[in-house]
């Protein structure tokens, strides 16, 4: 990714305009944020070589262009209630404010943009839009007060992500549908408790780099590609697709960790319909890795003289596997330091 100079600058810009909204004391000042984080990513979407890149980067464009100007519309009308001096008004405003920061983060019912986009980019950048890009949009959210649409948002996420991925053969549309279902679940603890939501930020980040770093630096982005990969080695195949699972979540990994806190939160609440609907569409997303694990172990493959698992660079696969011994051993000293403190 960072071939230039001018990819290391656009990469600040972008960090930069997100740490603008963050700390901004006015919507004002997160909105220029978000333009600045938006105008600094289409630069390392588009590729000249790539015309899915390109298209990408004009889809990606066109959808945040429309969400910053519904967004500046109603932060328009909410300074504007002081002197309309209407509750409606207000609830109105914030509502569609709401809905801007929704559709900027690709949650749905605003997630239709999101699989597509994901198709022509490239791993890191995908990576980068799951994980960098959503967490200035879910900071404005956490300053919203209107917890009847956000619920309705999270339920239809984690509905729309467990649903969307199962008939998906391509690598990137799973993890695109994958993130909205992990999105769906940082929105359902927001309004309560914000140190639990970036908790799960943090571990859903990590686990994602662990699979993009991997199917990055083996090209992988069909789901049949996996099946023969790693024929050789089947010690490296499993350690690969515990990954996936930790990812859904399955409880001896490092992936239910986060969601352990969720529920307990949701517990203290008194929300147990929520975390019903909650687990049985992780258990959705659960069914789907699983699959693709017991296709990859159990059918009957070519494998291929000629494929070398070493013709990769050592230090990168020694990273791999201990990103992976973190991800299988990790809910252990989570744990542990979790009830220490």
């Amino acid at each position: 990714m960072f071939i230039n100079s001018s990819k290391i600058l656009f990469t600040m810009m972008m960090m930069l305009g997100t740490l603008i909204t963050v700390t901004s004391n006015s919507w004002l000042g997160a909105w220029m944020g978000l333009e600045i984080n938006l105008l600094s990513f289409i630069p390392l979407m588009s590729d000249n070589n790539n015309f899915k890149a390109t298209e990408a980067s004009l889809k990606y464009f066109l959808t945040q262009a429309l969400a910053s100007t519904v967004l500046l519309f109603s932060v328009i009308l909410l300074m504007l209630k002081n002197n309309l001096n209407s509750e409606i008004m207000e609830s109105f405003s914030s509502m569609i404010l709401l809905s801007s920061l929704l559709l900027k983060s690709g949650a749905a019912p605003f997630h239709f943009w999101f699989p597509n986009l994901m198709e022509g980019m490239t791993w890191m950048n995908s990576l980068l839009l799951m994980t960098w890009q959503k967490i200035a949009p879910l900071m404005l959210i956490s300053y919203l007060d209107q917890k009847n649409l956000l619920m309705v948002s999270v339920i239809l996420s984690v509905i729309m992500g467990a649903i969307g991925g199962l008939n998906q053969t391509s690598l990137r549309k799973l993890m695109a549908f994958s993130s909205i279902n992990h999105l769906g679940w940082m929105m359902s603890i927001l309004n309560v408790n914000e140190s639990i939501w970036l908790t799960y930020f943090m571990f859903y980040s990590f686990l994602s780099f662990v699979l993009t770093f991997m199917f990055n630096i083996f090209k992988l982005y069909q789901l049949n590609q996996l099946f023969n990969w790693i024929t050789q080695n089947k010690m490296m195949k499993f350690t690969f697709f515990i990954n996936f699972l930790s990812l859904g979540g399955l409880p001896p990994f490092l992936g239910f960790f986060p969601k352990w806190l969720i529920i307990q939160q949701l517990t203290f609440c008194n929300q147990y319909f929520l975390m019903v609907i909650l687990m049985m569409s992780t258990l959705i997303t659960l069914f789907f890795y699983l699959r693709i694990c017991f296709s990859a172990f159990m059918l009957n493959y070519y494998e291929n003289s000629w494929f070398n698992l070493f013709q990769h660079n050592k230090i990168e696969m020694n990273l791999f596997l201990i990103l992976t011994f973190i991800s299988i051993f990790g809910l252990i000293f989570s744990s542990v330091f979790y009830f220490m403190l």
